[in-house]
């Protein structure tokens, strides 16, 4: 490697460090510390702060107001967020939508569209699993019919994150049934003020409110919202997922909760002394660190990759063994406070009043977060779809 590019490459990530230091609402960081939920406005206010500086859209080219930043920088910006324990931003139309729109969308489309994005203006949530089609998404059936110079949409989607604060959803849809499932998906992009639609909440083991069912009832979508050619969604579909499930693995952030959990560990106790110190714990934490630096050498791998940002099948490995290192973390951590982790608070209380002791700050997020995490082996294409793309693409089985 060039030294001036390794040296251009440190002074980034100075640069990046000072800013998120200088610029970054404390005030959420004290939110997240109490386990409070995040409304709409905690999320946006970090993103106009990033739109202002131009670095909200890391990985979007120049021409549609992305930094045109290399791979390295991409990955040196996301490092230095996850460390700052900064506010995730909402990958639903930054790093999911907007490639699609990109590569696939019509000139119209990008032109309204991405700017909306990159401002904050619109918030898109995700219309892909229904009732009888998650993992096996192919076998979605909410039906798209013409009708002029529109489409009618009828049926369901559900599992469908912050679909309450959103004001578009882009929807896989069926459009034909005939001959393979594959065939026939189309990709809308459906404004959720549009007559017809009912968000409804749907709360989750850790007390939280981040998912819904969206309804749709003769919800009419002009044609112009189409993306690409009718029937053809399902490629766009699975060029959208290639990008969710790298940023599923979420290394960084799975680095810097290791450290937190090896933290506890040395205050919590065990037979007398730190827990860190015992044999069996100590053990686990290893063997997770492990697991969690091979995968990030695989990530590495692609960014060091001058020839192709594409991680091809590796981006299911990532995705398969990055969101089983994060429900390990989950599992160790809630280990570590033992049944300080039980009376978590989170969500509409009923009683003010603790059934048992409380522990220090650091626990009150261990019950949530171990509940919370159990999902990640299933969104973005469960463990086991993973696995069989493993096996066909990369074992050739």
């Amino acid at each position: 490697m060039d030294i001036s590019i390794a040296i251009e490459d440190v002074l980034f990530r100075e640069e990046v460090r000072d800013f998120i230091q200088e610029h970054y609402p404390s005030y959420l960081h004290d939110k997240i510390a109490k386990s409070e939920e995040l409304t709409k406005e905690d999320f946006l206010v970090w993103h106009r702060i990033l739109h202002k500086k131009g670095w909200i859209a890391p990985s979007w080219p120049k021409e549609y107001g992305g930094p045109g930043w290399t791979s390295v920088q991409r990955f040196i910006f996301n490092e230095e967020l996850s460390a700052a324990g900064a506010i995730t931003t909402m990958p639903f139309s930054l790093t999911m939508l907007a490639p699609v729109l990109m590569q696939y969308g019509n000139e119209k489309q990008r032109e309204y569209f991405l700017p909306r994005i990159l401002s904050g203006e619109d918030w898109w949530c995700q219309g892909y699993s229904e009732p009888g089609a998650g993992s096996d998404l192919a076998s979605l059936r909410m039906p798209a019919v013409r009708d002029g110079d529109d489409y009618v949409v009828n049926g369901s989607k559900t599992w469908t994150t912050f679909a309450q604060f959103a004001d578009w959803i882009f929807c896989l849809v069926r459009t034909n049934s005939d001959g393979k499932k594959q065939m026939g998906i189309s990709f809308l992009l459906i404004d959720m003020k549009t007559p017809g639609i009912t968000v409804r909440p749907i709360r989750t083991l850790d007390g939280g409110y981040d998912i819904n069912e969206v309804h749709f009832e003769n919800v009419r979508v002009p044609i112009e919202n189409l993306v690409g050619e009718e029937n053809f969604g399902w490629t766009y579909a699975k060029a959208l997922l290639s990008h969710e499930r790298g940023g599923i693995a979420d290394v960084a952030r799975s680095e810097v909760a290791i450290k937190a959990l090896r933290k506890i560990a040395t205050t919590e106790l065990s037979d007398g002394g730190p827990l860190i110190e015992n044999t069996i714990f100590s053990k686990k934490i290893a063997e997770l660190e492990i697991d969690l630096l091979a995968l990030k050498y695989l990530e590495l791998r692609a960014v060091f990759n001058e020839k192709s940002d594409d991680l091809g099948p590796n981006v299911s490995i990532l995705k398969l063994k990055g969101s089983e290192v994060q429900q390990r973390i989950g599992e160790l951590r809630l280990e570590a406070v033992g049944y300080y982790g039980f009376p978590f608070k989170y969500g509409p209380q009923t009683s003010n009043t603790a059934i048992f002791p409380v522990g220090p700050s650091y626990t009150q997020f261990a019950g949530p977060s171990y509940f919370n995490l159990r999902k990640t082996t299933i969104y973005g294409g469960s463990s086991e779809i993973q696995r069989g793309i493993v096996a066909k693409s990369v074992l050739g089985l």
